[in-house]
């Protein structure tokens, strides 16, 4: 019987149903078979793992340490753990990836308590924190310990510079601390239109969960210490979290294609502009309504529920929420134009119906 690999699927079929659907860069694709050759040590003290914390510095500073990881929950797992006590408390948006899309890993793995307060767009501010930042004496009350946000937001909305200052600047007040959840950091920045250093170490932040995933990385995020006063035996959770690889030069290996030249923002500005593309198309479809700010690649909107049925079984989407009839809609650094307007037509016939 032959075995010979084959493709089971058609290359040329792409929708807006997540970042993640989308295959990797073929430039990640090459310096993944690049390193492929001979041995190299194991559990990252390999020539790749060592570079990447050069390449990571030039980024995020001279104190940045990247620690990299399988996968996005583990990055979020392991960072929150460095952070906290075993008493310890998170303070989160209610829609953070954190509470709603990690099936309770955090808690569950992570031994520590969520403490979510609902936001209008995604974004927390001090006196949102503040609605959960108290009880740091009281031995019945999970302990405030750390700030998480998430940039971009899950409802796709892009903190500015001054606006994580300002929580950084008022959680370490509180003698908390901060993390940032950057799943799609490189979005973010692409948005904002700055280094990422800008709404990162510079601003205050202590912990960032670095994102590659979703940006064209086969597989394989970071957690990068930029506080190193701020966390506690990184590597032991590490490896206690199950996120230590063997061959860690194949995570190591993706991050620096994306971060030594400039993959990362051509990447994100490529998804951040066919979201553009997009939103500027449904606006022009009557009965359609855009929920929040189109700021990187994500569209929220909101259609009749049988609309969107009928659509998604020509388009992979999802429902955001299924009651309301919100959808959700994301781009990726593969998504082509054409992509973007035969699914504006597929709108406007279902609209039509």
């Amino acid at each position: 019987m032959r075995t010979d690999a084959r493709r089971h699927h058609d290359p040329q079929v792409r929708g807006f149903a997540s970042d993640n659907y989308a295959g990797a860069h073929p430039e990640v694709l090459a310096a993944i078979a690049l390193a492929n050759g001979g041995h190299q040590v194991a559990y990252g003290e390999d020539d790749y793992t060592g570079h990447l914390q050069r390449v990571m510095h030039s980024h995020f500073g001279p104190t940045a340490e990247a620690f990299p990881v399988f996968n996005g929950t583990g990055a979020n797992v392991v960072a929150l753990q460095a952070l906290t006590d075993r008493w310890g408390a998170v303070i989160c948006a209610e829609s953070a990836h954190i509470n709603v899309d990690e099936g309770g890993a955090p808690e569950r793995m992570g031994g520590l308590k969520l403490l979510t307060v609902p936001t209008p767009d995604g974004k927390l501010t001090p006196e949102l924190i503040d609605r959960q930042a108290y009880g740091w004496d009281d031995e019945h009350r999970a302990m405030p310990q750390v700030v998480s946000i998430t940039q971009n937001t899950e409802l796709g909305t892009v903190y500015t510079p001054d606006e994580i200052r300002a929580i950084c600047d008022h959680a370490h007040e509180r003698g908390m601390k901060v993390h940032l959840d950057g799943a799609r950091i490189a979005n973010a920045a692409a948005s904002l239109d700055v280094p990422m250093r800008t709404f990162t170490n510079t601003v205050g932040v202590d912990v960032l969960s670095f994102g590659g995933t979703k940006n064209g990385a086969l597989f394989g995020e970071a957690v990068v210490v930029l506080n190193p006063d701020a966390v506690r035996a990184m590597k032991h959770l590490r490896k206690l979290s199950m996120q230590l690889a063997s061959k860690m030069r194949f995570v190591s290996v993706q991050l620096e294609a994306l971060l030594a030249k400039d993959l990362w923002l051509r990447n994100a500005r490529h998804a951040n502009a066919m979201a553009q593309r997009l939103a500027e198309g449904v606006r022009a479809i009557g009965g359609v309504e855009i929920l929040y700010p189109v700021q990187a690649n994500a569209v929220f909107a909101r259609l009749p529920h049988a609309v969107s049925e009928r659509l998604q079984e020509r388009f992979r989407f999802y429902f955001w929420d299924e009651a309301a009839g919100d959808v959700r809609w994301m781009c990726a650094f593969d998504t082509r134009e054409d992509d973007v307007d035969a699914f504006l037509q597929a709108l406007k016939e279902e609209m039509a119906r």
